[in-house]
């Protein structure tokens, strides 16, 4: 959904038409999602209660034909709508979360005790949480479910242990918590962006296949382990393309591809595609290293739809972390997928652009594209 510039508004009455630009269809969907990132784009008002609200608000969502919609708080107060109390989407400023301090209480508990398996009424009990508190506040305060939460605890303190000194990979396994060595292998190639021995090893052994093409935005590398795409970079040649892959890959066996197939042919494509009028979707999988909150920033980079940015601070209190706005950008700077994580759609405060590891040119190139 594109940005709606902020105008002044004549007063609507609740039956008219009120905001015919907004593709309704997919704003309601917005709506019953109660997609945060659609906030301060539009709201939505109920013609049975006469009250409007943003379109994450938490509250009972009402039928499809009492609802409108409207660019503006102030264009919604004036077609006879109140705000509502939940939500408050005519507050300007942030107020701290409520419930933050409780829950940061919990976080902790699990921190401390990433190596146990805790029940929630056994959560409660020791933190003096509640249990719906925990339940309905964790995500919005943190960005995540308490179970997601833990389990990230227990794979970094796995990636500690395994670091030790002559410390056994199954020793590590059992000490961070999990019952066997399967189920910390279930999560690896997502979560930890290669085997723990691998992993341990720093790389070595790791064979990576690789290929560069040539792209709008100049040489392309990409590159890919046996579980996904590990690389996609972008340089003036080949050798500083292959200097760059052997930086980040010191002690694996780095191979060029004699042909371009499988996942780095449709990576090739999807990154080419991006320039058209209709790109590709990413659907190779991906094998990358990242801490929990780097890959909870990618993860919001990549649910921000094309044709849209985002400011460093808007996506930090997306992830229910405002004061975060320096490490969201140190997430971007360590994000080794050009496109396949579009960090190009994160900009300045003022709508300026900064920051981008492959260059502003190219920055500019891929949301002059996407604004298509």
């Amino acid at each position: 959904m594109p940005n709606l510039p902020i105008t002044a508004t004549p007063a609507l009455t609740p039956t008219q038409t009120s905001v015919p630009s907004l593709f309704p269809g997919r704003a309601w969907q917005q709506v019953l999602a109660r997609d945060a990132s659609a906030d301060g784009q539009f709201f939505y008002a109920v013609k049975s209660t006469k009250i409007y609200c943003k379109p994450s608000c938490a509250s009972r969502k009402p039928t499809r034909k009492n609802v409108t919609f409207f660019p503006t708080a102030a264009a919604a107060e004036a077609a006879g709508y109140r705000a509502c109390l939940r939500c408050e989407p005519d507050r300007t400023t942030d107020r701290p979360d409520p419930q933050a301090a409780a829950l940061a209480t919990v976080a902790d508990y699990l921190k401390e005790h990433a190596d146990e398996r805790t029940r929630l009424a056994d959560l409660a009990k020791a933190t003096g949480v509640g249990r719906l508190t925990i339940l309905r506040g964790f995500k919005r305060v943190l960005g995540v479910t308490p179970g997601e939460f833990a389990k990230e605890q227990r794979l970094a303190k796995f990636k500690e242990k395994v670091r030790e000194p002559k410390k056994r990979v199954t020793d590590a396994i059992y000490e961070a918590g999990f019952g066997s060595s399967s189920r910390l292998y279930e999560n690896s190639a997502v979560s930890l962006g290669m085997t723990p021995r691998v992993m341990r090893e720093g790389g070595a052994g790791l064979v990576i296949r690789y290929t560069v093409a040539d792209s709008p935005l100049g040489k392309m590398l990409v590159a890919s382990t046996a579980f996904g795409i590990c690389a996609i970079l972008f340089g003036r040649d080949r050798q500083e393309l292959e200097a760059d892959l052997r930086t980040r890959f010191s002690k694996a066996q780095l191979l060029p591809a004699k042909g371009r197939t499988g996942w780095l042919a449709e990576a090739v494509a999807f990154v080419l595609s991006q320039l058209t009028e209709n790109p590709a979707a990413a659907k190779f999988p991906l094998d990358v290293r990242a801490t929990a909150f780097q890959q909870r920033v990618w993860k919001a980079l990549q649910s921000i739809p094309r044709g849209q940015t985002r400011s460093y601070g808007e996506l930090a209190r997306e992830l229910g972390k405002p004061s975060a706005s320096r490490a969201v950008a140190a997430a971007c700077a360590a994000n080794p997928i050009a496109i396949a994580v579009p960090c190009h759609r994160l900009v300045g405060a003022d709508g300026s652009l900064t920051g981008y590891r492959w260059g502003l040119d190219r920055k500019r190139k891929l949301l002059d594209a996407e604004s298509v």
